[in-house]
């Protein structure tokens, strides 16, 4: 029996009966979410099997997978790519969009995770949620640029949409299958990133090497320097507006720079529940894959003596002004979500490359966001002609 995640109205039933094991496709396995899930497929093997996976460029990670996993088939989204993994293995191998969308509708698959970074996870993920496959999402921009289309599909298809981002993961276990109307507040926490305590006058100054030295977490390069910026935080409070069917008033941030407890909620009776873990995406990724059972693994335990004592702290909403940016995108809604995120990819990337200073990103970002006249309860095509002028506008500003 299938159920959607938390639409306001009911509890949550499992698509999977007791103790069996999940098959799943894996859409970004070469990235560090989609490696942290192939750790848990070691880990809890009578628990998950791996029947697809997808990556772009990475051939020989692709090679090592197949020798390893044997999954049914493979999509790599680089044509040229494509045609070199064909060279090396019998396992059929698919390419581009198509390809994902083939590999993420493929029937012997429970589960797609969308580990893909970036829009291009979008058009499998819909490709999965119509063809009755629940997913797992770790790609922010699916749901801040089409969450309402995302889970109104999921409703209507009767399939869950599972968090895999470790904040959403916490409320998620937090929530329980409680209604959105049972809760005050979700109290997403953020590490504050590696300039939590820099004057702001010295941003200005940030080095990519300096932004890329992450206080907690080990991410690729974008998800760093989203994080360094907080546009990941906003990001996810975008996300969570979709993911619990909550407004974006009541969905706040909190500098917590141990990165122990993932997130809280505030229920309406003024209590709190939050969970808490070692920084290792394993944990998201199994209770997806399990949920709503728990199951042992080697995971490290906590140790709240050698932990000592754990800080909270207010964001410097003026210094770092991508959470305010978020929340008026995400209280506008239509295209406004999709322009913040493909500015801010541009951004990022020019930053990356040394072509713009560190402020320059969320500046960038506001500037497009002004310019933009926003289309409200957009359709996917709306959405992605709003991406791409974004893209094209914030191109235009950073010269």
């Amino acid at each position: 029996m299938r159920a959607p995640l938390f639409n306001g109205g009911g509890t949550h039933e499992p698509t999977h009966t007791s103790m069996s094991r999940r098959r799943v496709v894996i859409l970004g396995s070469s990235g560090s979410i989609g490696e942290s899930a192939l750790k848990v497929a070691r880990d809890v093997p009578e628990r998950m099997e791996v029947v697809g996976l997808a990556a772009n460029r990475s051939t020989a990670k692709m090679l090592a997978q197949i020798a390893e996993f044997h999954p049914k088939a493979v999509a790599m989204t680089d044509a040229a790519c494509a045609q070199e993994v064909r060279g090396a293995t019998t396992v059929p191998v698919l390419e581009g969009e198509e390809g994902l969308c083939e590999l993420a509708t493929m029937p012997e698959a429970d589960l797609v995770l969308i580990a893909i970074i970036g829009t291009a996870g979008l058009r499998p993920a819909l490709a999965a949620i119509e063809a009755g496959k629940d997913i797992a999402v770790a790609s922010k921009e699916i749901l801040v640029m089409a969450g309402e289309t995302v889970m109104a599909a999921a409703r209507e298809h009767g399939v869950s949409v599972l968090p895999v981002d470790s904040e959403h993961n916490a409320i998620f276990q937090c929530l329980e299958g409680r209604s959105s109307e049972q809760v005050r507040r979700i109290i997403l926490t953020a590490s504050g990133g590696p300039f939590r305590t820099w004057p702001a006058t010295d941003l200005a100054k940030v080095t990519v090497e300096q932004a890329l030295k992450h206080p907690t977490w080990t991410m690729g390069a974008k998800i760093t320097i989203d994080s360094a910026t907080l546009f990941n935080k906003g990001l996810e409070m975008m996300e969570a507006r979709w993911l619990f069917d909550v407004e974006m008033s009541r969905v706040e941030v909190i500098v917590h720079p141990q990165s122990i407890v993932h997130s809280m909620v505030e229920f309406v009776d003024n209590s709190v529940l939050a969970q808490l873990s070692t920084t290792d995406m394993c944990f998201p990724i199994q209770y997806a894959v399990t949920w709503p059972e728990r199951v042992p693994n080697r995971l490290p335990p906590l140790n709240f003596a050698m932990l000592g004592q754990l800080t909270f702290e207010a964001p410097r909403f003026q210094d770092f002004p991508a959470l305010d940016l978020a929340r008026w995108a995400g209280e506008t809604g239509g295209t406004l979500p999709a322009v913040l995120n493909a500015a801010n990819e541009i951004a990022v990337a020019a930053f990356l490359e040394r072509r713009c200073s560190f402020p320059a990103i969320w500046q960038t970002v506001e500037k497009v966001m002004r310019a933009h006249h926003v289309i409200p309860h957009a359709s996917l095509e709306e959405i992605v002609a709003a991406d791409g002028w974004a893209r094209t506008a914030a191109r235009e500003h950073l010269g």
